[in-house]
Order: C-alpha cells, then sequence, then structure tokens
C-alpha cells in the first residue's frame, strides 16, 4: 500500500513515512493510492469476528510494511473488551456507536491509543525521536497526551484556544505534570491553533530539523484506525448480504464522517452519511447547497459542543480529492479559489458525493435534543452526540427502513454543565476522575503566533 498527497506534489510513500510525517511535504493530506475492496462474501464471513479480529483483517490492508505478528499484538493491546466499541441499541432501528470507553472518554482514543503504540513501535526500529505538535478543540488534546505521555522517543507539544474547552477537558489536559507534554494555550480560538500548527508544518525545513509529527486528524493513520469502527458497526448491525445502515456522524473537522464514507467506499453495508454539525454549519451549508465557505475567526459561534466550533474542516481535502477524480491540479485550482475569496463551487455533482446528507442543530435544539433521549430511552449523551442525535431525529421523519447508527462522540460528564442545565441533574462521574476540577495546571500561555511556538519547540527538544 503505498500513500500519495492530495496536492500531487509529493512521491508516493509507505504507511510508516506517513505515520510520522503527518501533514505531506507540500501542504497536503496522505491517501492511499487507492481503498481496499471487501466484497459481500467476504463481509459476510467477518460478521461473527470480535473488534480486535476486525481490526487486525481491515489494518493489514492499511499497514504492510510492519510484520503482521508485530501489527496484530499492538491491535490487541489496544483494543482490549473494555476498549472496544460496540453498539448500544436504544430501540430497534436506532442505536449509540459507544466510542468513549477509552482513557479520556472520548472517541478519540479509539484512534490516538494506536496511534502511540505504532509511533512508538516504528521509532524504535528506526531509532529516532518525534515531536508531535497538535491543535485541540476539546478532546483531541488530551487523548493524544494519554495516548503519548511515557512512550519512548516522544514529546507532544499541545496547543488549545484559551477559555474555549470545558473544564473537565481543561482539566484532563491540564493536570498532567509530565516532562514529555507541553500545554501551550493560545490567546484565540480553534482555528488560529489550527493555523499555527499549518504554519510550522509548511516550514519543511523546520519540521525535518525538529522532528516535527502530527496526531490531531490530519495524520492518516487516525483516520484508518477510525475506518475500523464503522466497518464494524455496520457488521454488527446487518444480518446478511444485502442489509444496510445508515449513520449519523456528529462532525467538526469531517475526519469521523470520512472515515465513514471510506468504510462504504471499501464495500461495507453503509448507505447513507449524515453529516450533523452544529450552528457553526460551514460542512452542512456545503452538503445542502453545493458551497463552500470558511468562517472568518470572529464568525465561529460558541456553542455548547466545542470541538466542533470550526471556521473550516481540515479533513474535507481528501474527501475534495475524490471529487475532483483524484485529480491533484483540480483540487489545487479549488483550494487556490479558497484561498483568495475563502469560498469555492462544486460545479458539477460528483459521485462521491453520493449518499451524504447533511443538518445542524442550535444549542436549543441540543438541550431538548438530551431531554428527549434521556426521558425516552433513559440515556445521557453529551452535546455533540446530541446534535448527531437531533440531526438523525430530523431524517427519521423521512427515512425508516433501515438501522440508523449515531456515533457517541464523548462522556456526558464531561460536559456537566450543559447536562445540568438539560436534565436538571449531575451526571455522573466515571470511577478514577472524582478529583478533576481540584488538581493544579500545568500550562504556557502563549501569543497566536507561529514564530513564538517555534521558539518554545526549540528551547524545550
Amino acid at each position: 500500500m503505498r500513500y500519495v498527497s492530495t496536492r500531487g506534489l509529493t512521491p508516493p510513500q509507505s504507511f510508516k513515512d506517513v505515520l510520522l510525517a503527518g501533514l505531506a511535504p507540500d501542504g497536503g493530506l496522505f491517501v492511499p493510492e487507492e481503498y481496499p475492496q471487501y466484497h459481500e462474501g467476504t463481509i459476510d464471513t467477518m460478521r461473527g469476528l470480535n473488534y480486535t479480529q476486525a481490526a487486525q483483517i481491515i489494518l493489514a490492508d492499511f499497514i504492510d510494511d510492519i510484520p503482521t505478528v508485530e501489527l496484530n499484538k499492538i491491535i490487541a493491546r489496544t483494543y482490549t473488551p473494555n476498549m472496544a466499541p460496540h453498539l448500544k441499541w436504544l430501540d430497534e432501528d436506532l442505536a449509540l456507536l459507544a466510542l468513549s470507553n477509552g482513557p479520556t472518554l472520548s472517541f478519540k482514543d479509539q484512534a490516538l491509543q494506536l496511534l502511540g503504540r505504532l509511533m512508538e513501535y516504528v521509532l524504535r526500529e528506526k531509532d529516532e525521536k518525534l515531536n508531535i505538535l497538535g491543535a485541540t478543540s476539546g478532546d483531541t488534546g488530551s487523548a493524544a497526551e494519554y495516548a503519548y505521555r511515557g512512550r519512548e522517543g516522544m514529546q507532544v507539544f499541545m496547543l488549545s484556544p484559551y477559555g474555549r474547552m470545558s473544564r473537565f477537558q481543561q482539566q484532563q489536559m491540564y493536570s498532567l505534570n509530565d516532562p514529555s507534554i507541553h500545554n501551550l494555550v493560545v490567546d484565540g480560538n480553534f482555528d488560529d491553533c489550527q493555523a499555527i500548527v499549518k504554519a510550522v508544518n509548511a516550514d519543511a525545513c523546520f519540521k525535518e530539523k525538529h522532528r516535527i509529527g502530527a496526531v490531531n486528524s490530519i495524520n492518516w493513520a487516525r483516520i484508518a484506525a477510525q475506518v475500523v469502527y464503522w466497518a464494524y458497526a455496520s457488521l454488527q448491525a446487518t444480518k446478511k448480504p444485502g442489509d444496510v445502515i445508515d449513520v449519523s456522524v456528529p462532525s467538526g473537522n469531517f475526519g469521523n464522517a470520512l472515515s465513514a464514507y471510506i468504510a462504504k467506499r471499501m464495500g461495507f453495508p453503509i448507505r447513507n452519511i449524515i453529516v450533523a454539525t452544529n450552528e457553526n454549519d460551514v460542512l452542512h451549508e456545503f452538503f445542502r447547497y453545493g458551497f463552500y465557505r470558511i468562517r472568518a475567526g470572529d464568525d465561529v459561534k460558541i456553542t455548547s459542543s466545542p470541538s466542533m466550533d470550526i471556521a473550516s474542516a481540515s479533513n474535507f481535502e481528501r474527501l475534495m480529492f475524490d471529487c475532483v477524480d483524484r485529480d491533484a491540479y483540480r483540487l489545487r485550482l479549488l483550494l487556490d479559489t479558497l484561498q483568495l475569496i475563502g469560498r469555492f463551487v462544486m460545479s458539477d455533482k460528483s459521485q462521491s458525493l453520493d449518499g451524504f446528507c447533511s443538518g445542524s442543530a442550535t444549542d436549543e435544539e441540543v438541550i431538548r435534543t438530551i431531554r428527549t433521549v434521556y426521558t425516552g430511552y433513559g440515556a445521557t449523551i453529551d452535546p455533540h452526540t446530541a446534535v448527531g442525535m437531533k440531526v438523525a431525529f430530523d431524517y427519521q421523519y423521512t427515512h425508516t427502513d433501515v438501522p440508523l447508527i449515531v456515533a457517541e462522540t464523548a462522556h456526558p460528564a464531561k460536559f456537566a454543565d450543559t447536562i445540568r442545565e438539560a436534565l436538571e441533574v449531575e451526571p455522573p462521574i466515571p470511577k478514577g476522575y472524582e478529583m478533576f476540577g481540584t488538581l493544579p495546571e500545568h500550562i504556557t500561555r502563549v501569543p497566536a503566533d507561529p514564530a513564538v511556538i517555534k521558539q518554545y519547540i526549540m528551547e524545550h527538544v
């Protein structure tokens, strides 16, 4: 399996190369030269597998430069029975895909716990070190830090926006007192943080000299890991060849919805992918009207689902690459237009968009949805999951013929203020997290300036 850049100006790379590089040298995102294909007969034989077994089969098609025995060991150590995703049926046609079983109670754990082990293996093999630079709007930061702390040959430099995360999310990240973890709190919003990461990665000399890598969803390995749980969900929710499911995915940077799309392209029985956004509806606007328009920083609304408060979706480029038939020149023209005027229009309907639909939810609708799910199904969901559920309910008014799976993105305890407002009760705190909110924080406050971040990295590597 070889990987190419969406921008088309980087030679094909191996999985190990893209794992450590994150962003391609030409500024693009890595994707497989082609998606592995699974036929109905093969898929039918996989329906009886547990999560680890399914992951070992699927990931071997993306990762062919790590010996199978070693890869299988890494996967088995990651996806223990307590960690593995599973379906929680609310009724016969509606289920949550439970993804908040990891150490930071977020779906990001499902990929990043695997990435931490993969990177440690490859760095040890190469006798190299890596400095992880990432940006977070909520859960990615803590999931990355818990996945990489203490791992051989790695440090994490994580940018987060000042005052834009829940108290629980901040405590998960900022309370870590580890010499390999650097929490850099930026005076700005998430997109400022993301822009700094891209600016640092765009400096090829600095990136190479200081061995800069990435863990947010610009890293292909994270997408590959997420493909597995959508494939597995489709296996669990269907009984025979010809059966299909629809999925509703709360979406910010588009990595999770993209993973469902790739699972579908590989042949797994997913029919429609519902892209659910909050009031920052960049993606909903595209899927509904056909034009993509980034928001100015001041136009990004602060909502009860902060991980989805984005001005542009960093993974959207991978879908657009398929939409232009993988013509990197055409994609670069679209991106040039986006940079010049802040938007572009899809002038023709791409087959890659078949099966996508979308919707959005206001904060008021999120509160109502949390109440509805609690009273109707006895389940408590976090505000991001509620965005996906609200849009799923809208969709079910006209589509009720196949099971609908909604991605659960985080444990509700991470967003206690919203749960209190919706249900007038305290969300249960999972065992082991009782001290959050009282621990000292270890942070460095920084301006939204790539030069300052570069200087900090140089002083600490």
